[in-house]
């Protein structure tokens, strides 16, 4: 019948439809490195600008654990719909045909790279070197070179806090299995 919608057809635009969020996120995703960068070239330009305004270092650890959060929070959607297409759309793809072999192979393909863990192991490096130790350096020169008020320290301090949360919720979010 014309214009018969068929439930492997719902799957199959599902599945499409799940492709397109995935690679508009990855876009975003990765364009939140250069914004970081960015942002940390600007926060550096701008106190060593101004001499005796190491306090100006603190909007580095804000702007890094921002950027950083809503990097993690669209990586972990990436792998999300990846997972989602693996574990629930494909299986039941695969029930509505009568051949048994597994839909979208790619999905599974790609996570059995023997060297994979490796990988993980250093895009979490890579991650971290990012988005927690530029803040964290960012700290130690304010503390050496002040100016150090109650509410800076008080402020630092916070942003000592943040980072260590956003270094914790990257290596949990690591995915480093096989």
């Amino acid at each position: 019948m014309v214009g018969e919608i068929t439930t492997g057809g719902l799957l199959l635009t599902e599945y499409e439809q799940l492709k397109q969020e995935q690679r508009t996120r990855i876009g975003f995703r990765d364009n939140l490195i250069y914004a970081t960068l960015g942002s940390m070239a600007a926060v550096v330009a701008a106190a060593l600008s101004v001499k005796g305004h190491a306090n100006l270092l603190l909007l580095l650890p804000v702007a890094s654990v921002v950027l950083g959060w809503t990097y993690l929070i669209n990586d972990e959607k990436i792998s999300a719909i990846g997972r989602y297409v693996r574990t629930d759309l494909g299986p039941r793809l695969v029930a509505l045909t009568a051949g048994g072999e597994a839909a979208f192979g790619w999905e599974t393909a790609h996570r059995s790279d023997a060297r994979r863990v490796s990988r993980k192991y250093l895009q979490l490096a890579v991650d971290l070197g990012t988005f927690v130790v530029p803040p964290l350096a960012a700290l130690i020169v304010f503390w050496a070179n002040g100016p150090l008020s109650v509410a800076f320290v008080a402020v630092s301090v916070i942003e000592v806090a943040a980072t260590a949360v956003l270094a914790w919720q990257i290596a949990v979010y690591a995915d480093l299995t096989r």
